[in-house]
């Protein structure tokens, strides 16, 4: 007897290609949930894959287009691709006078429209000072609450005290002719350090303040706490500060002739990534400014001598011109100034070192070093 079909409740037979399909459909994987497609969103993001991200931000928003979370990273996408108009107008869409926005909006909106904020330093202070009142109330809220996350709250905290920070550097800058800039400055870091003493990127930028204010003792013994908070973060740590937090702590030390420190963290710099081109070109200003000091006072540097400091400064040099070059580096001044360097080392009677001049050339003779050679001693160009 043949195999049947199965029958309907009316008895008709169902064939057999619409029972495979109904049995497909009820055992498919059922679509992902937006928290999951939010995750992934962070791994692409981590990524710097914007493309794939946008897709899947695209799919959460088309379910979800209110979606506060989406929208945020959204944002971010928009300013990595340098859609910096829609970035702008993605985040003032999380603030009032919007319809459906979380209450309070997202700190993060502020943050970011403040950082867009380059022709308007008035404005992205505004935008700054209402992300810093977002942020206290949320942690007076979580200690009142008696249930805080000390995680969370610490988040928090780094996250107000670089946003006080980031004030501090308008009010130096493009506000720093403004009569009432100097103490703005002081009270703000005066805030910044109430929220965590020993935070390393306030004490540093109220280092910068005090070089500023004409008072270098302060800022060295500031410039060194700060030094001393992060110099023993391993590089693969989450509160390792950022290269370009690093390069800016160098030159803090550089303008206050504190040379060791500022080599050490160079090559802290360095360990992490040994292709920043800033890095090497302050390694060699910092050498020549040492050769220069070692001249002037006929004193030694961790029993090195001025010609020596000098040699160190142009093989730096040197690499620094390398890796710009190669790197096709945006920083023009930086390359005219290490050039200029080269060149009074040059006259100096400082040539590179034989090892350097080797590896300019090292990339040619390795290819040849790795061609594989027969048994006669022929090389195999099969």
């Amino acid at each position: 007897m043949g195999r049947q079909h199965p029958k309907t409740k009316t008895g008709r037979s169902v064939p057999q290609n619409k029972a495979s399909a109904t049995k497909t459909a009820s055992t498919s994987k059922p679509a992902p949930s937006i928290p999951a497609l939010l995750t992934k969103v962070q791994e692409l993001l981590t990524q710097c894959n914007y493309e794939l991200a946008l897709k899947f931000l695209q799919r959460i928003l088309s379910q979800s287009p209110r979606n506060v979370e989406a929208l945020g990273y959204l944002g971010i996408v928009q300013i990595e691709t340098g859609e910096l108009e829609s970035a702008k107008q993605t985040f003032l869409s999380l603030l009032p006078p919007n319809e459906d926005i979380p209450n309070p909006p997202p700190a993060s909106a502020h943050l970011y429209l403040a950082q867009l904020q380059d022709e308007d330093p008035r404005m992205a202070l505004t935008h700054y000072q209402a992300a810093l009142d977002i942020l206290a109330a949320k942690l007076k809220a979580s200690q009142e609450s008696g249930a805080s996350d000390n995680s969370e709250d610490d988040e928090t905290k780094l996250t107000a005290i670089r946003a006080i920070v980031s004030m501090v550097e308008i009010w130096m800058t493009d506000l720093c002719f403004e009569p009432e800039a100097e103490a703005q400055c002081d009270s703000l870091l005066q805030t910044a350090l109430s929220i965590d003493p020993t935070n390393s990127e306030a004490l540093m930028s109220l280092s910068s303040v005090r070089m500023s204010q004409s008072r270098p003792d302060e800022a060295r013994e500031l410039a060194e706490r700060a030094w001393e908070g992060w110099k023993d973060i391993k590089p693969e740590d989450p509160k390792q500060p950022s290269p370009s937090v690093l390069l800016s702590l160098t030159r803090l030390f550089l303008e206050l002739a504190l040379y060791p420190p500022a080599l050490a963290v160079i090559q802290s710099i360095l360990a992490v990534d040994d292709q920043e081109v800033e890095a090497w070109y302050l390694e060699g200003w910092c050498f020549v400014l040492m050769s220069e000091q070692v001249k002037e006072t006929s004193q030694k540097i961790d029993d090195l001598s001025a010609e020596e400091l000098a040699q160190d400064a142009r093989d730096c040099l040197e690499m620094c011109k390398m890796l710009h070059e190669n790197q096709d580096h945006p920083d023009d001044a930086l390359l005219e100034h290490t050039k200029e360097l080269i060149s009074n080392l040059e006259a100096a009677g400082v040539h590179p070192s034989p090892i350097h001049e080797e590896e300019e050339g090292g990339a040619e003779d390795e290819v040849w070093e790795d061609l594989d050679e027969d048994e006669d001693g022929d090389v195999d160009m099969s």
